[in-house]
């Protein structure tokens, strides 16, 4: 239950999130939540992350003590996300069960990435996309893809479509709040 946006524009890549954490029914907004951001900083990699409020503390203590990794494009991110797979199995019991006919194990988490080199999505089974313009996740990223869709080709900035795509999200879904995060970083020479 979030709304997380990655935007590619004019050789800006911008993350954004909520902050709302919800266990079932209970809402837990940022005004009682001590560690309310979505977004987690490794290095120059940003990450929004979807599903369990688990996975974050999780990915946080695994980056910490692996600043190998590294997520500059579509083969470092498969690569690092393949070698956290059994990490994650070993150290922190992940369940690896999803459905019967999955052809791989999941590592049941869905982020987005953000760095100097692009925008990209990681779900599941370790797939790994590279968006071209914007994308969302979690369950207000309907709402937010719509929001983000409308106004792109218009004159608004990287930071000012994810924001929207944010507030649609807060607007429309039970399971996204405000106040938001928001991060940004230049592309290499990847401007869109």
């Amino acid at each position: 239950m979030t709304t997380i946006v990655v935007v590619k524009k004019d050789g800006v890549a911008v993350i954004a999130g909520d902050t709302l954490t919800t266990f079932g029914s209970t809402r837990l907004a940022s005004a009682h939540d001590a560690a309310p951001e979505k977004l987690l900083k490794h290095g120059d990699t940003y990450f929004g992350i979807a599903g369990s409020a688990a996975h974050q503390l999780v990915l946080e203590s695994l980056l910490q003590k692996h600043p190998e990794f590294k997520f500059h494009g579509r083969a470092e991110i498969y690569e690092s996300f393949r070698k956290i797979h059994p990490i994650l199995k070993e150290e922190a019991f992940l369940n690896t069960k999803e459905e019967d006919d999955d052809p791989y194990e999941s590592s049941q988490l869905t982020a987005l990435v953000v760095n100097s080199s692009g925008i990209y999505g990681v779900y599941s089974m370790r797939e790994v996309f590279e968006f071209d313009k914007f994308w969302s996740i979690g369950s207000g990223r309907d709402f937010a893809l719509g929001a983000m869709y409308a106004v792109f080709k218009g004159k608004k900035s990287a930071e000012e479509i994810a924001k929207l795509g944010v507030l649609a999200g807060a607007e429309y879904d039970t399971g996204t709040a405000l106040p938001m995060n928001i991060a940004s970083v230049k592309l290499n020479g990847k401007a869109r």
